[in-house]
């Protein structure tokens, strides 16, 4: 394929013979891609783009990743418009709009990415037989993953229901094809069919605009993503096993929402890394950690292929009992980062910001609402879908699973944090929670994490009244702890 494609850049400008669409869904980019350098090689390429709200069903774009796609397709254009191509842009019913858009270009054959979504999959399933029953042939290509989810089984034949093993098999064994590179030039088609103009899909916010946080931090499209790779190899690389969990500095790659849309494919960033690592003498175990980060993300998709209710309904049937609480102004608090615990608000606040969160904050606020506030998993995943610009179905649904304990390989239900002592270890000089939660950031940082204990002259030196300026905290993490342990004990004996 990748021959075919640059064997195409050669070619001197002429009326191809025959056309092809290239379907672009999460991975819009131009470089590994496999599905439009097949299509290069074939003849003249239509890249179209479908806004099928409905397919999505109850998992539609959320806000924050509404004003990605915005910024993602604008950057998929330009790179589009740079090979000679341009993007075409349609809204509505997928199967429909790829008919008349076939039928408008001339082309008999659709070329496209696997998306593994139920969702996806079963909009795949409808496109391939209605295209097929018009003479219109559907071709489906890998990339977004480092391995399809069947690829990898245990010995008996099962898919992995444990992470460990699960890295050991798609580590030890053949690498990930490398990437190929971007066509130089895309082969126009004949005839160009017509174009929505992507303002007019209304993907950003206006009335009001919440997104400045997120311009402020993020650059949609491949270029950002490359940006964000490289800086993370020379900034954070070296030290990531012990910088990741630290979320006052910038110890991450901050790559998940450029994986996510496939602006950047998880093989270049694999490879990028290991190519890196060999330059520079990065020690192997940083290498590693960060290698495995990508296959937690191919672990969380190969889940949702083999057990798709995984967004909707606990891994573990006997979850199906737990007894979750019902607190509406509790679950507002949370949401708010109005919580009383500081390490808690500052990440949601972040999140609300940024449309990110880091991921040990992650697992702080994780824990403290399906934990201490006892509230059900799928309230918090339901709140991150639609604020996190990296708003990944499999991700997302394995993630907060795994919190609650009713995930595969799922934390212990024994495991609970404590808000205060996670805030003290990962932001030991309260750099992060200052930044987020700026009412208290004149307490000393012996009390910063924990506010209430704080001596009545000392918060009033500091300017706060708890109760008004900062909320008292909601419950008490001893008595909730308590709480939560003898609700999962309860699942044992009913």
């Amino acid at each position: 394929m990748a021959k075919a494609a640059r064997a195409s850049d050669k070619r001197a400008p002429v009326t191809p013979s025959s056309t092809t669409l290239v379907w672009f869904r999460n991975d819009l980019r131009v470089d590994d891609h496999r599905a439009l350098a097949a299509a290069c090689g074939a003849g003249g390429v239509v890249p179209v783009f479908i806004l099928d709200r409905a397919a999505m069903g109850q998992w539609p774009l959320g806000g924050a990743s509404r004003w990605w796609l915005h910024g993602s397709l604008t950057a998929l254009a330009a790179d589009l418009e740079q090979r000679g191509s341009r993007l075409i842009l349609r809204q509505g019913d997928t199967a429909t709009l790829l008919l008349e858009l076939a039928a408008a270009s001339g082309a008999t054959t659709v070329m496209c990415s696997r998306a593994y979504e139920p969702w996806a999959a079963a909009q795949e399933q409808q496109v391939r037989d209605r295209l097929a029953a018009a003479g219109v042939t559907l071709k489906r290509y890998a990339g977004a993953l480092l391995f399809e989810p069947e690829a990898v089984r245990t010995k008996t034949g099962d898919p992995y229901k444990v992470y460990t093993p699960f890295w050991r098999a798609t580590s030890g064994g053949q690498p990930p094809a490398p990437p190929i590179a971007a066509p130089q030039t895309i082969p126009a088609p004949a005839k160009w069919p017509r174009s929505d103009a992507l303002a007019s899909w209304s993907l950003l916010p206006t009335r009001p605009d919440w997104a400045a946080g997120m311009r402020a931090e993020w650059t949609p499209g491949t270029s950002g993503a490359r940006a964000r790779l490289e800086t993370f190899f020379q900034s954070a690389l070296a030290d990531y096993p012990a910088a990741r969990n630290r979320p006052d500095i910038v110890g991450t790659s901050r790559l998940s929402p450029h994986l996510h849309f496939g602006e950047i494919s998880p093989a270049t960033c694999w490879h990028a890394a290991k190519a890196y690592a060999q330059r520079h003498n990065t020690p192997a175990a940083s290498l590693e950690v960060f290698l495995k980060e990508l296959v937690w993300r191919e672990f969380s998709y190969h889940l949702l292929v083999h057990w798709p209710t995984l967004p909707d309904a606990p891994f573990r049937a006997d979850f199906a009992r737990f007894p979750w609480a019902d607190n509406a102004a509790q679950l507002a608090a949370w949401q708010r980062g109005q919580t009383g615990y500081p390490i808690v608000d500052a990440g949601m606040r972040e999140l609300w910001t940024t449309g990110w969160m880091h991921n040990r904050v992650r697992m702080i606020v994780g824990s403290f609402l399906v934990k201490n506030l006892l509230l059900p998993w799928q309230a918090g995943e339901a709140w991150f879908w639609d604020t996190l610009v990296d708003a990944d179905l499999a991700s997302n649904s394995a993630s907060w699973q795994w919190v609650a304990g009713s995930g595969a390989d799922a934390a212990p239900y024994f495991r609970i944090f404590n808000p205060v002592t996670q805030g003290e270890t990962y932001d030991p000089d309260g750099i992060y929670v200052r930044k987020w939660v700026p009412e208290i950031a004149r307490l000393p940082n012996v009390l910063l994490h924990k506010p209430w204990t704080a001596p009545r002259e000392i918060l009033a030196a500091a300017g706060i009244t708890l109760g008004k300026t900062y909320p008292q905290p909601i419950v008490d993490h001893s008595i909730t702890r308590i709480r939560a342990l003898d609700a999962f004990k309860s699942l044992k004996t009913l």
